[in-house]
């Protein structure tokens, strides 16, 4: 039978115990309590400023004023078009946005530049030059002649020269290959460059 001095420490070691375990118990809540704090904190700090453009976890890319370009209504000139598109860093994808903003077409009245659903197959941008590869339903889809050719080929020459830093000029390619011209009026094998004589002043609004 244990003494009561046993007895005594016994008891002391139980309560001792019983201190640790409501400590740590105390710490668990406590950490689970913060945890839940935060998350809640943080949840209501989403729903009131709520991501850049718009619901969900992942937010849009920052966007960037960009200059397009298009035919006037008579399809003699290029005029000016801006619009606002996600910022890419890399130029390649950049170039590509571009490209598919021109095939998209005007947003304010001006004439597309290039048939609607004509395939893009790709943009390489090496060194100072851009390459623009069509599917061949570029010339498929072309209505031709020498202003709707020159149009498809300067706003291009225009959009991608004045967008991407360091891009001096573009060559067209047509499934992967150099093609003499789109529809037998304006070469296309040389590299095009700006010219400034294709781009009219947009008039002012008012």
């Amino acid at each position: 039978m244990p003494s009561k001095k046993m007895a005594r420490n016994m008891e002391k070691k139980n309560r001792r115990k019983k201190r640790t375990v409501r400590k740590s118990v105390l710490v668990m809540v406590l950490v689970a309590l913060v945890g839940f704090l935060v998350f809640f904190f943080l949840t209501i700090f989403d729903l009131v400023y709520p991501p850049v453009g718009g619901k969900g976890t992942i937010a849009k890319k920052e966007r960037e004023e960009v200059v397009l370009y298009f035919s006037d209504t008579n399809e003699r000139f290029l005029v000016s078009e801006k619009r606002y598109l996600p910022k890419e860093t890399d130029n390649n994808r950049r170039a590509e946005a571009l490209v598919k903003a021109i095939i998209e077409g005007s947003k304010t009245g001006l004439v597309r530049t290039i048939p609607e659903h004509v395939t893009l197959r790709g943009v390489k941008v090496t060194g100072d030059t851009v390459y623009v590869d069509f599917a061949k339903d570029l010339i498929a889809r072309h209505p031709g002649g020498s202003a709707a050719e020159m149009a498809t080929l300067y706003s291009l020459t225009h959009t991608l020269t004045e967008n991407i830093p360091g891009v001096n000029g573009i060559k067209i390619l047509v499934e992967g290959k150099e093609v003499p011209s789109i529809k037998g009026h304006i070469e296309t094998r040389h590299l095009l460059t700006p010219d400034k004589d294709m781009i009219a002043e947009r008039p002012k609004e008012g």
